[in-house]
C-alpha cells in the first residue's frame, strides 16, 4: 500500500505572492464566490489555498487584465463544460475588439482635431420639413444610453412597418429634446414617416410632425466625428442669430440598415431656425 498523498496547502500570503493577486483581492474573490479557498481554519479563520489552485487564479487574473466583469470571470468559471467556457471567452473578446475599433476611430478623430488648422467648411442648406405623418416611438432615456435605444427602437419600427405594409413618406428619422442633448436626461423619438394613417401597435404610436424651418447639413460616415459638423452647423445659427427652440432632427439617408460600411454613411442634421430673410 502506498501511503495517502497530503495536499500541499498555501497561506494566503504565498498564494498571493505566487499569483500576482493581491490578498485584498483573493478575499473579494472568495466573498463572491469565484475563488473561495480550499481551507479555512475554523479558530483562526486563515484562509489556505490549494497548490492546484494556481493555474485557476491565473486565468482569473489575465481574465480581469483583458477587461472582463467579475460577472463574466464567474460564468467562465462556473461553464458546465469546455465549450461553454469558450462561448464566454469569445464573447468577451469580440465585445473588446468592438471597442478596440471604437478607440482606433477616437483616436483617429482626435488627431484630425489636433492637425487641423481651422474647422472644414460644410454645405448648409434652409428647408421647410413637414407637416407630416410619421409612426413613432418616444421614451425617455439616459444620454448615455440613447443610440443603442435608437437602434433597438428603429429596429422595432421598421418590423411593425413592414407587417402592416405602411407606404414610406421618408427615411428612418429621430428627434432629440434640447433637455436630452443638455441635461444628460430627456425625450427622444425615433419616427418613420408614412402616408396615411397610423393605428397603435405596441410602443409604436401615430406622431403628427409640424412644419419646421431648419438648417441642413449632411454629416457623412461614422458617427464618431457627428460633433464636428454639429460644430459647423451650430455656428452658422449662433452667427446669424436665428436659432429657435425645439427639437433636433436626424434624418438617416443612409445608416446601419443600408450597409455595414460606416464610411458610406450620411446623416441629415437638421438644426430648427426662423429665418428672417432669403
Amino acid at each position: 500500500m502506498h501511503p495517502e498523498r497530503v495536499e500541499t496547502l498555501l497561506g494566503i500570503g504565498d498564494f498571493s505572492r505566487m499569483t500576482f493577486l493581491s490578498v485584498k483581492t483573493l478575499r473579494h474573490y472568495h466573498e463572491i464566490g469565484i475563488l473561495p479557498p480550499a481551507e479555512i481554519d475554523r479558530e483562526s479563520g486563515y484562509r489556505r489555498y490549494a497548490l492546484a489552485q494556481v493555474p485557476t487564479a491565473q486565468v482569473i487574473r489575465r481574465l480581469r487584465e483583458l477587461g472582463m466583469p467579475l460577472d463574466g470571470v464567474r460564468a467562465v468559471m462556473d461553464a458546465p463544460d469546455v465549450g461553454a467556457r469558450n462561448a464566454e471567452i469569445s464573447a468577451h473578446l469580440r465585445r473588446m475588439e468592438g471597442e478596440l475599433e471604437q478607440t482606433r476611430e477616437t483616436v483617429k478623430s482626435l488627431r484630425m482635431l489636433l492637425d487641423e488648422e481651422a474647422p472644414p467648411a460644410i454645405a448648409i442648406e434652409f428647408r421647410a420639413i413637414g407637416p407630416m405623418q410619421a409612426m413613432a416611438i418616444r421614451d425617455r432615456v439616459a444620454n448615455a444610453d440613447m443610440l443603442a435605444w435608437l437602434d433597438a427602437a428603429l429596429t422595432e419600427l421598421r418590423a411593425v412597418a413592414d407587417r402592416r405594409g405602411a407606404s414610406r413618406a421618408g427615411v428612418d428619422a429621430a428627434l432629440y429634446s434640447s433637455e436630452l442633448l443638455e441635461d444628460e436626461h430627456g425625450e427622444i423619438a425615433a419616427l418613420i414617416p408614412v402616408d396615411g394613417p397610423v393605428e397603435k401597435d405596441g410602443r409604436v404610436e401615430p406622431l403628427q410632425l409640424p412644419a419646421v424651418e431648419y438648417a441642413v447639413a449632411v454629416h457623412p460616415g461614422s458617427i464618431e466625428n457627428l460633433d464636428r459638423t454639429y460644430a459647423a452647423l451650430g455656428a452658422v445659427v449662433a452667427e446669424r442669430a436665428i436659432g429657435v427652440e425645439g427639437p433636433i432632427r436626424e434624418d438617416y439617408l443612409v445608416g446601419a440598415f443600408e450597409t455595414p460600411d460606416e464610411a458610406e454613411h450620411r446623416t441629415e442634421i437638421c438644426w430648427p431656425v426662423f429665418r428672417t430673410a432669403l
